[in-house]
């Protein structure tokens, strides 16, 4: 599992960065985090549209923090179920 958090400034920015994250599949779990299946693919997409699209927007105090983590090892707690569920896309 990838876990992408950012701090963005600029609002509009941050909202193109928060939308570009969901059509590419990724899933809220917080205002400015979200997960994402981790493939090899997925990560490879993600950090060429930051470095293409977003980086030389970016004002000296914004940031995105990419995790790749192990999902057999993650901890999750509270009553919203993200990816615990499989998805079905028709």
């Amino acid at each position: 599992m990838i876990i992408v958090c950012y701090d963005i400034s600029d609002n509009s920015l941050r909202t193109s960065f928060s939308k570009m994250l969901t059509r590419h599949g990724a899933i809220r779990v917080q205002y400015s985090v979200y997960e994402a299946n981790n493939t090899k693919r997925w990560i490879d997409t993600l950090k060429g549209i930051v470095e293409r699209e977003y980086s030389k927007l970016f004002e000296p105090t914004d940031s995105v923090i990419i995790f790749e983590t192990d999902s057999h090892k993650e901890l999750k707690y509270g009553k919203e179920i993200y990816r615990d569920k499989e998805i079905v896309f028709l």
